[in-house]
């Protein structure tokens, strides 16, 4: 189902972060680039909820501000960047968590066979029985994604999925993510800083800077060796694969005196 953002503006006390933000977001995965602090985590709140922004958010042809909050927390899934997951449940029980609005006051063998279908697909089902307490940081953060897609969500958001997991890890969890999307039709948008990752994986690229979109399309025409220079500083080698995909190799920066100023004061 499509996402459409019109004119959404917000800001800390005031200062703007997000301003006249406008961008469509159809199923398949949608990365959002972009350096630090140009508002991509903050889109994401604002579309979940968390953060009350102007503008119009709309999901399936109508504004979410008309949809009950019992909809819209069944309708969307949010993964934040820092989640907190120090807890004496096991990561099987952790995991049916995400499951809580359809769970009832007995568990249903349905429920633990998704459960544990969800971990093998992460490819972490021998931690099922696993206290959450006895878990690594990237152990922890394979369970919160787990909690996230488990039911399945019409929309699912990811701030920056991969923090603390391994090359490994990272792949096999953006195989997952798009596997899933497919398979169910979810609109699914992930704000990324590596951008190798988005190439690879995403149908649509949205690149922001300044609290603003200044980028959107597939991931060869927004990704590009002049991008990179203008917008992140770096020069860069990009190709394309067979397939089309943009393959960046970052050379070094082009604010290097800007960066040895920083170092010595």
């Amino acid at each position: 189902m499509k996402l459409e953002i019109k004119n959404l503006r917000f800001g800390y006390n005031s200062t703007p972060v997000l301003k006249s933000v406008n961008m469509v977001a159809e199923p398949m995965v949608t990365a959002i680039i972009g350096p630090n602090a140009v508002g991509k985590s903050t889109l994401l709140k604002c579309i979940c909820g968390i953060l009350k922004a102007e503008g119009s958010i709309i999901f399936n042809g109508k504004d979410l501000k008309a949809y009950r909050k019992d909809e819209v927390i069944k309708a969307i899934s949010y993964l934040p960047q820092e989640s907190s997951t120090s807890t004496v449940m096991t990561v099987l029980e952790a995991t049916m968590l995400g499951k809580i609005n359809s769970l009832g006051w007995r568990i249903k063998d349905e429920d633990l066979s998704a459960s544990m279908d969800m971990l093998e697909k992460l490819g972490i089902e021998d931690l099922a029985m696993r206290s959450m307490n006895e878990l690594s940081g990237g152990q922890k953060q394979m369970v919160s994604i787990a909690q996230s897609i488990i039911r399945k969500p019409k929309v699912l958001l990811m701030d920056e999925p991969t923090n603390s997991l391994d090359l490994q890890r990272q792949l096999e969890l953006f195989d997952v993510i798009q596997n899933i999307t497919e398979e169910n039709g979810m609109t699914t948008i992930v704000a990324l800083h590596d951008l190798n990752l988005a190439a690879r994986y995403a149908g649509n690229v949205v690149l922001m800077n300044g609290g603003k979109i200044v980028a959107a399309g597939s991931p060869a025409s927004v990704i590009t060796e002049a991008m990179i220079r203008k917008v992140y500083g770096v020069n860069a080698r990009v190709t394309l694969d067979g397939e089309g995909i943009p393959q960046i190799i970052p050379i070094n920066s082009t604010r290097k005196c800007g960066i040895k100023k920083a170092i010595m004061g």
